[in-house]
């Protein structure tokens, strides 16, 4: 059996990991606004550059509407909506707790695989997300000597992470869309390159969407200030290069291709792998402790994330 998609899912594990780590960063110096609006400004930049190397066009050729009104979708709910809550969920829980959350993220490309796409939830699925959902709240809930259960991170971090992993999975949901639409969109006499680099190009019709849509947000705010400060931060915009390599230009794309070859449910499910990865950076760089509460959640969050895949 083939498994190109399980194993670029994988790979779009490893690269989140990477991504997740100059997210924290970067957020944290120069903001996460700022950030946004710089890392896609860059991946844009990134992604055009790559396209006039491998098919000699600068740019998305031969999307029609319906792809760019499909990829535009995924990009506002999963670029500014789902970013927007991920990387301020950075700044309040860190990226640790960020990821877990974020595993929120297959059943909710399962559920909106179900109405848009037409895929099936079967009871076992309902299992596998509850035992998901069970290992989140392990980590994220405690008791209070008189046994009450309080929630032991920010209320606002959770919601935001929760945020974030809906945000996720729709949003590589709508993007499989569109992406079958750009699909059908190329010509029989377009270059085998340009079939193979379609996620690619399907990710710049989402970076230039999602930069127009945090960069209106900056102006509105009227931080085109702040933009400016980010920018003129070397160390700030060291991070948000990094950043947009291992997100926005590979990350995301590998996650566009995965979802070619794979259900978006089992692509996402092993994109989800990324809290396990970031366990080890978090430890020996930050200085983090685990508890065991965390491990015991940690644990069942995977199995969940497991059986969601053995299910498929």
């Amino acid at each position: 059996m083939n498994h190109t998609g399980e194993i670029i899912s994988l790979l779009v594990a490893v690269s989140w990991t990477f991504s997740a780590w100059f997210a924290d960063k970067s957020s944290r110096r120069i903001g996460s606004m700022v950030t946004n609006v710089i890392r896609l400004a860059l991946a844009t930049l990134f992604l055009t550059l790559l396209l006039w190397i491998t098919t000699g066009r600068p740019y998305p050729a031969f999307a029609d509407a319906k792809a760019w009104e499909w990829l535009a979708l995924s990009a506002l709910v999963g670029y500014v909506f789902g970013d927007f809550c991920l990387f301020n969920c950075y700044v309040h829980i860190g990226p640790r707790f960020g990821q877990l959350l974020m595993t929120i993220a297959p059943p909710a490309a399962a559920v909106a695989g179900y109405f848009i796409l037409g895929e099936t939830i079967t009871w076992k699925t309902c299992l596998a997300m509850a035992v998901t959902l069970a290992g989140i709240a392990i980590s994220v809930l405690s008791r209070t000597p008189d046994r009450h259960i309080r929630l032991s991170l920010p209320l606002k971090g959770i919601l935001l992470g929760v945020g974030a992993g809906i945000g996720q999975g729709v949003g590589l949901v709508l993007s499989k869309v569109g992406m079958e639409h750009y699909a059908a969109a190329l010509p029989p006499d377009a270059p085998s390159s340009m079939a193979f680099m379609l996620p690619f190009a399907s990710t710049l019709i989402r970076a230039i969407v999602g930069f127009a849509g945090f960069f209106a947000i900056v102006a509105v705010q009227k931080n085109l200030r702040h933009l400016k400060e980010g920018i003129n931060d070397r160390t700030g915009m060291k991070y948000a290069t990094l950043l947009t390599l291992f997100g926005p230009v590979f990350g995301v794309s590998l996650s566009l291709m995965a979802v070619r070859y794979a259900d978006a449910g089992i692509a996402s499910t092993l994109m989800a792998l990324t809290p396990v990865m970031i366990i080890l950076p978090d430890v020996i760089i930050n200085k983090k402790r685990i508890s065991p509460r965390e491990i015991l959640g940690i644990t069942v969050t995977m199995l969940g994330v497991s059986l969601f895949f053995l299910y498929q």
